[in-house]
């Protein structure tokens, strides 16, 4: 399978693949949009596809023949198979299920759309479609690891309603959107066979059955980190608070509840980690007692007292281990920003450090947009980076650019 590359459209030969799946609809307008786009696009259609939509149809758009079967006499008469294999420059598997991505990763060629993809050198890519309780299960998600190992890079699949009535990441991204991303320059994967640890989002701590204590951490900035280190080509664990969000493609989600369970799911993870980035708000304080039943109001008095006791500081335990990954700590602070994060840098001995006032208007806390002061620890001095407000999935790879460079520095002085 060839490495990404940039694609000017026009002219590009693309071999279509539409799986069985009610998104099969879309493949249609695709088709007709990478036809104006300037490409050469032929049709394979799987058995299943056929009854969500006719050959005929996509013929029409194409102008092409579409091929349905590994065992067609006339066009197999001169291996065509692997004439189509050699033809294509970029195989588009749209709508990928479930069960194509399952047979693609484990190297079945029982039809002729997986045939052509294990027989072809050209780049491949697929846009995953299914029920969301599918796309989360974890041999889906085992799938979609070893896709990516192969080589395939996967668009989507996208959050909402679905046919089935169920809401949830699994929807076939649009076609324009497709189309979007088909003609950018891929990503850099400059962070290959780096094992990266994330937590991310708020801890909860109970207070009895039905009450605990929290924050307002919405986990987007853990989640934008996550993203950005897969799409560069590494392989993340996200351990996460309770949030409301999607796992991020080609990433791992661990999802914990309180400080306790996040801290033994990091130490583990840890071990075998190269970085690791604490982003999660993780509650300072946990109740002494947890009450059995739910406490009751008591009529006599206006106040209630709750013993708490200090949480385990994950980061800290983190980057006291030995070895080591790299370690990266989040500040989130509302008065004196470098003051605070230059102690928490030193006195919890991390790597670095990413700190952000959350008392800013429409940043951190729940935003879609956060600022960024980044402080590190090189040679006998402190030196900083000052990132302006920006999405939080720009700040993202912001962040991922420095942690490289500090891993790299780290490990040219490893080797010295």
């Amino acid at each position: 399978m060839s490495q990404l590359s940039p694609m000017p459209l026009a002219g590009k030969r693309v071999l279509l693949g539409i799986s069985a799946g009610i998104a099969a609809y879309k493949s249609a307008h695709l088709a007709r949009l990478l036809k104006k786009a300037g490409c050469e696009v032929r049709v394979v259609m799987t058995e299943g596809a056929q009854a969500f939509i006719t050959p005929l149809t996509l013929q029409a758009l194409t102008g092409e023949a579409v091929r349905t079967s590994l065992l067609d006499p006339e066009a197999e008469a001169g291996m065509g198979h692997i004439e189509l294999a050699r033809w294509a420059e970029l195989i588009l598997v749209a709508p990928a299920t479930a069960d194509v991505m399952a047979r693609l990763a484990h190297g079945h060629a029982d039809d002729l759309l997986t045939t052509l993809c294990l027989a072809s050198d050209a780049e491949c890519i697929m846009a995953p479609a299914m029920n969301q309780a599918m796309w989360a299960h974890p041999a889906t998600q085992a799938n979609v690891a070893t896709l990516h190992r192969l080589g395939w890079r996967l668009l989507g699949p996208d959050g909402g309603e679905q046919a089935c009535g169920d809401v949830g990441p699994g929807r076939m991204r649009e076609p324009e959107a497709l189309l979007a991303e088909l003609a950018e320059a891929p990503v850099v994967r400059d962070a290959e066979a780096l094992r990266v640890t994330i937590t991310a989002g708020p801890t909860r701590e109970a207070l009895d059955p039905v009450r605990y204590l929290s924050n307002h951490s919405s986990g987007k900035m853990g989640y934008a980190l996550a993203e950005a280190w897969a799409r560069r080509g590494a392989q993340v664990r996200l351990i996460s608070g309770p949030v409301t969000l999607a796992a991020p493609t080609n990433v791992e989600r661990v999802d914990v509840t309180s400080a306790s369970e996040m801290l033994s799911a990091a130490e583990q993870s840890a071990a075998e980690s190269d970085i690791f980035i604490g982003c999660a708000a993780v509650a300072d304080y946990r109740a002494d007692t947890v009450a059995e039943h739910k406490l009751k109001k008591a009529d006599a008095s206006d106040t209630m007292t709750l013993t708490l006791v200090k949480n385990p500081d994950i980061v800290a335990t983190i980057a006291a281990r030995s070895p080591r990954p790299l370690v990266v700590g989040f500040a989130a602070e509302t008065r004196d920003l470098e003051r605070y994060a230059r102690d928490k840098l030193t006195r919890k001995g991390m790597d670095m450090i990413v700190a952000n006032d959350v008392s800013s208007a429409g940043l951190g806390f729940g935003a879609d947009d956060n600022a960024a002061l980044l402080l590190w620890h090189a040679d006998d001095t402190i030196e900083r980076q000052a990132l302006p407000a920006q999405a939080k999935t720009d700040l993202a790879d912001a962040i991922v650019d420095r942690v490289l460079s500090l891993y790299a520095n780290r490990a040219a002085t490893a080797h010295d």
